[in-house]
């Protein structure tokens, strides 16, 4: 495992230290599972999936089921 140093504000380093008092867990490993559970976040809401965004709105829209793929549809699209 590899050493990473960086600053924290006093009062958040108070805070880190007393859930790790309370909680039975060094410092350490308090600040190595938030910044886990960040990227596992992140990683996942980069994974989200069109539909995943639009689930409200699909099938929300009246109108013939073939609309993609028949080219009947498209007579004076664009015009």
């Amino acid at each position: 495992m590899k050493t990473v140093s960086f600053k924290l504000p006093e009062l958040l380093i108070e805070q880190i230290s007393s859930l790790a008092s309370k909680s039975g867990e060094s410092r350490s490993s308090l600040v190595r599972k938030a910044i886990e559970t960040l990227v596992h976040k992140t990683h996942a809401q980069d994974q989200t999936s069109c539909l995943d965004l639009a689930k409200d709105l699909a099938g929300a829209v009246a109108g013939p089921d073939d609309l993609s793929h028949n080219a009947a549809h498209l007579t004076g699209y664009g015009r």
